[in-house]
């Protein structure tokens, strides 16, 4: 061939190309960014803690895998890989678990904290998918939307149940306000369509810089629709459609440059059937043994409790006093927690009682207090001491009956001993009834049996004041005459 006309070929493919090249870009649009999440009313101090207390919530109904586990690893890898693609003023402290529950379903919880289920693990048919769920996921903490679902007027009542946060009961008002609701195994969030679609929107985002294919997201939650309908798993019941999803989405990237997208680690496979060995619950087992407090004991004999929560101070287990223990308390003794015979005086608006000058007293802002020994109280629970309260309005019977309902839901398998009885406070008539349940402490690694005293007496506001005294059942007897001491030291004003 003439070697003129080869390079003047040559230069035509050139300039062909050089011409093509912006037709080629035309229509694209720049990188996606991520959007402004806007504010709340709950700052972010505040939503790391509700986060952590919802966590202890989670721990006790739930069966979690400890962090060691193969398949946990997997997912918090996987899960750091989605999170570095956040710019650090927008993140959050993400930290992802995996519950050992069969239903398909994964939550998000104020602050960071994720959760995913054995089930959605096995139901992904590839990594993409199962990084689109926890996208998903990651983008309703990104967009606050759990703290925005909390009414304005509910918000300075979570930021006053945080302030010192004594009883489980003004732990799970807070969250109920943020719209989270345990039970049935599961863990619900109040997410509107509107929020769906955010949470899609961004996570597609989140996914794109990351690697992975947008797509395989509306893809998994497709699918799930098509086999299960409506009534399918968690998943779809707490996250509902906001329609036309894979439509949506694939409008997004759309009009994002192209992207060769990643097809995983080479890990999933072998994580998924890892996941299928893994003893899973169905809803109604893990909520059968929520009840039975079977969840607790096993996560931490399993070692399954972060280091992180037992250390948090705004934990969902009761809140230790100043200066108490935050290790485990399983083996404390009577003598580490003996109390002296010398009393001082603990104020806390019109609540005045004597307490053991030994032992500590913490307030929190409901006018309610925990007065313990520090080594007999740590984020596990309280093993000594009495909590102190304000009960409903009413009549004292029916005020103590809610009180009764209130510990055992918060106390699984804590049992009522007898009918409340007429007990002579300082002169002011109220009811004394006795519960028995476990103990925080144990004795060859099962624990020990509980007495808890209850003690209801009206206050000047037309409800109750109660006092719940807590020790393990063979030492509640050294105990009594204190408990009764304290008891009859008691002011209402």
């Amino acid at each position: 061939m003439n070697l003129r006309k080869l390079r003047a070929r040559a230069l035509a493919v050139i300039l062909t190309i050089v011409i093509a090249q912006p037709l080629w870009l035309e229509g694209q649009g720049a990188a996606p960014v991520l959007p402004d999440p806007g504010s709340t009313s709950l700052d972010r101090q505040k939503q790391e803690q509700l986060g952590q207390q919802a966590m202890g919530e989670v721990y006790k109904q739930m069966p979690v895998l400890p962090d060691s586990s193969p398949v946990t690893r997997y997912v918090q890898e996987l899960g750091k890989k989605l999170e570095t693609v956040i710019p650090q003023d927008k993140s959050w402290p993400y930290q992802f678990h995996v519950v050992q529950a069969s239903d398909i379903n994964a939550f998000a919880l104020p602050g960071g904290p994720i959760f995913v289920n054995v089930g959605t693990i096995t139901a992904a048919e590839n990594e993409s998918e199962l990084a689109g769920v926890m996208a998903h996921e990651m983008s309703h903490i990104y967009m606050q939307h759990s703290a925005k679902q909390a009414p304005k007027a509910a918000a300075a009542q979570i930021i006053a149940g945080l302030a010192g946060a004594v009883l489980g009961n003004s732990v799970a008002g807070g969250l109920a306000r943020m719209g989270i609701q345990f039970g049935a195994g599961t863990v619900l969030m109040k997410y509107s369509r509107k929020d769906e679609s955010q949470a899609d929107a961004v996570g597609a985002i989140i996914m794109y810089k990351a690697g992975y294919n947008p797509k395989a997201m509306a893809d998994f939650f497709t699918k799930l629709e098509q086999r299960y309908g409506n009534g399918g798993p968690q998943l779809l019941s707490s996250h509902p459609n906001p329609g036309n999803r894979e439509v949506a989405i694939q409008k997004e990237v759309a009009q994002w440059p192209p992207k060769n997208f990643t097809s995983g680690t080479g890990q999933f496979a072998q994580i998924r059937s890892e996941a299928g060995g893994v003893k899973a619950y169905s809803a109604q087992e893990i909520d059968q043994g929520a009840k039975q407090g079977t969840w607790a004991q096993q996560n931490q004999r399993n070692h399954a409790v972060p280091t992180s929560l037992q250390q948090s101070p705004g934990s969902a287990q009761n809140t230790p006093a100043p200066g108490g223990a935050q290790g485990d308390i399983s083996n404390v003794s009577f003598q580490q927690v003996k109390p002296s015979g010398n009393f001082t005086q603990f104020q806390q608006g019109p609540l005045s009682i004597a307490y053991p000058d030994n032992w500590k007293a913490q307030s929190d802002q409901q006018g309610g207090a925990l007065i313990a020994p520090p080594a007999g109280v740590s984020q596990q629970g309280i093993a000594y001491g009495v909590t102190i309260g304000s009960g409903p309005s009413g009549s004292l019977d029916q005020a103590t009956q809610q009180v009764l309902q209130s510990i055992q839901k918060d106390n699984p398998g804590a049992q009522v001993s007898g009918s409340p009885a007429n007990i002579n406070v300082n002169g002011v008539q109220g009811r004394s009834v006795y519960l028995h349940g476990q103990s925080p402490i144990q004795q060859n690694g099962q624990p020990l049996s509980e007495r808890d005293w209850l003690v209801t007496v009206p206050n000047q506001q037309g409800g109750v004041m109660y006092l719940v005294f807590v020790a393990p059942e063979n030492d509640f007897n050294k105990l009594h005459p204190t408990f009764q001491k304290m008891l009859n030291s008691l002011q209402l004003h």
